[in-house]
């Protein structure tokens, strides 16, 4: 059974916390082995937002990672191979949450000595947003890749220079030190770690039922097309996009768009590139593969299911869209090595102006 302790500190971000807690959450009602536990150096803190906590449990002892004693005695063991491979308590996964930068000088003193404590006792470590920086007082990212906030990533830097800091990451594994941007992208990391402990399958089910799409792989930008060309204030564009975004499978003509926004075609197609950037073609290719990148995570969706859920006429023409994008085919996005499982990596897709 592996224990995910929440670390839950003053002036925390609330869905730093909610993101994740709901994650293994859903996990351990789905079969997975964990035993999710709320703590922090103080029994009732408050959010940033305001929200009051109670009853937190005090930041327990770590359990020392060490191998279980083996079934049977080690002469029955039939290599000395199986004998290297006697199995291991789990690890304790330690969840940290971001807090409100104004809070950072007055961090509970206890929290940075337990925190190594937990890093030597074998626990993975796992920041959300600015919880990187309270890795960083606990001295765990010296020499580490990592990253935060795109808010934050030069403060980050600034303040601990041997870490290396990665800008527009989503996460960052290095070792038993996890980081990832925050907010939302604490969902992304937290399912990480149960497709790493359970496999895709389960990762793939808790992301159904918290509604979210399969996660996100970490190298992918903190950026996107859901995000991205949407700093205008014009209504009618608003909603054109909206509506792309909910029928990505529908080829929509340009009047029916034009309908959408309330204008005439001619009009929509110039005022949508003078809001965006872009043509509403473009917009449109891009979000369709954005959403196959992100589908391609799925071990039970074909490719030819795919194209029809992300609106493309066949799988011959997603696989021609995509290999004009990234050089490459979609299959390679299920089979690229690295850091990730295999069928976990994909390419990330371009989100800014040609």
């Amino acid at each position: 059974m592996r224990r995910v302790l929440v670390v839950v500190a003053p002036q925390a971000e609330i869905l730093d916390v909610a993101g994740p807690l709901q994650v293994f959450h859903e996990a351990r009602c789905l079969g997975a082995a964990y035993e999710v536990v709320l703590c922090g150096p103080q029994p009732r803190p408050r959010s940033e937002q305001g929200l009051a906590l109670t009853d937190l449990a005090p930041l327990p002892p770590l359990r020392l990672r060490t191998p279980l004693k083996p079934p049977r005695p080690l002469k029955a063991l039939r290599s000395p191979r199986a004998e290297r491979q006697a199995p291991s308590e789990p690890e304790d996964i330690v969840v940290v949450p971001g807090v409100a930068m104004s809070s950072l000088p007055n961090v509970d003193p206890t929290l940075a000595p337990w925190l190594r404590q937990a890093h030597a006792a074998g626990a993975h470590i796992a920041s959300v947003c600015t919880g990187a920086f309270l890795l960083g007082l606990a001295g765990l990212l010296d020499g580490r890749q990592c990253t935060t906030h795109w808010l934050y990533v030069a403060e980050l830097q600034r303040r601990w220079p041997a870490a290396r800091v990665l800008a527009d990451r989503l996460y960052v594994t290095d070792g038993p030190i996890t980081s990832s941007a925050g907010i939302a992208s604490g969902i992304d990391m937290a399912l990480s770690l149960v497709e790493a402990h359970h496999g895709p399958r389960l990762a793939a089910a808790v992301s159904r039922v918290l509604m979210v799409y399969l996660r996100r792989d970490g190298a992918q930008q903190q950026r996107s097309i859901y995000l991205d060309y949407r700093t205008h204030l014009h209504p009618g564009v608003h909603r054109v996009q909206d509506w792309l975004v909910a029928n990505a499978a529908r080829r929509a003509t340009l009047a029916e768009l034009a309908s959408v926004a309330a204008m005439s075609p001619r009009h929509l197609t110039r005022v949508f590139r003078q809001a965006t950037g872009i043509s509403i073609h473009e917009y449109t290719s891009r979000l369709r593969i954005e959403l196959a990148s992100v589908l391609l995570h799925d071990p039970e969706l074909t490719i030819e299911g795919i194209a029809t859920r992300c609106g493309f006429g066949s799988a011959r023409q997603l696989r021609r869209t995509w290999r004009e994008t990234f050089g490459q085919p979609p299959s390679s996005a299920r089979t690229a090595g690295g850091d990730e499982p295999a069928g976990d990596r994909a390419p990330t897709p371009p989100t800014r102006p040609a």
